[in-house]
């Protein structure tokens, strides 16, 4: 972890604790955040779920304890407040597990909910004593709700009819997202990413080519690896060192899928 940083640059990513990295950036720099923080439960990054082989992931997910969750939570929002322009956004994962403290950090720090989105995929972990978690809360925040972007027909024209006649724009905008996860059989992965389906999305509603996306919770670098793709600038954090690597040789080679050395 460096730090002995004095400035940070757009377009790099950064193998260093966020909360620290944010406090070298300037407020009001930021046009929009997408992230999915450390989970806050026992969570083993290891452990071969959902088929993963566990010999092809990564080592070294960060966790929080439960008990510290809303102030580390609390603590990281703020930064991202203060680096956030007036007209920018943020959008933040999380699991049922550490919900509450999610959605209190973002009322205590001053941000304003947009949506509540929920993000249904294909399937969760088998259980015996309890319905099966198959969805994640995706939580849409901004700084100032009259200044806030959005794109609305950013990726369906206005009059864009489905095969039923219903409306396309509306469909691709209602809160429930049918998005199946990604499974990188074969290839070095993180245990945790986002489909780069849905990170194209927000993009494309909440941001401009040019505009400087951020994510304080790189892992496999999935935020700043669809961005650039986009044509968006890009900034983040990691603070676990093999993703870190991970996240720079994706961005660096414009690499989507990396194989697995032998």
């Amino acid at each position: 972890m460096n730090l002995k940083l004095k400035k940070i640059e757009i377009n790099k990513i950064y193998n260093q604790n966020c909360i620290e990295g944010m406090s070298l950036i300037p407020k009001n720099k930021i046009d929009l955040v997408i992230t999915d923080p450390p989970f806050a439960i026992n969570f083993k990054a290891k452990k071969a779920n959902y088929n993963r082989t566990s010999s092809r992931v990564l080592s070294g997910y960060n966790e929080i304890l439960p008990k510290d969750y809303y102030d580390f939570t609390f603590a990281w929002m703020s930064e991202v407040f203060r680096i956030l322009k007036d007209s920018g956004s943020m959008y933040v994962f999380s699991g049922w597990n550490n919900l509450k403290d999610i959605l209190r950090a973002l009322d205590d720090v001053g941000f304003t909910t947009v949506n509540h989105v929920i993000w249904k995929y294909q399937f969760g972990v088998v259980t015996k004593k309890k319905f099966v978690t198959s969805h994640y809360h995706c939580l849409y925040v901004c700084k100032d709700d009259k200044k806030r972007k959005f794109f609305p027909f950013s990726r369906f024209e206005k009059d864009e009819k489905t095969d039923d006649g219903r409306s396309l724009h509306y469909k691709d905008k209602e809160d429930v997202w049918n998005i199946k996860r990604e499974y990188w059989t074969g290839d070095e992965k993180t245990p945790t990413k986002l489909p780069s389906e849905i990170i194209k999305k927000l993009l494309e509603y909440s941001s401009e080519k040019n505009d400087v996306v951020f994510d304080p919770f790189l892992g496999s670098g999935q935020v700043a690896v669809v961005s650039k793709s986009l044509k968006r600038k890009f900034l983040g954090f990691e603070i676990v060192p093999e993703y870190y690597k991970f996240a720079k040789k994706r961005l660096d080679t414009d690499t989507y899928r990396i194989k697995k050395s032998k």
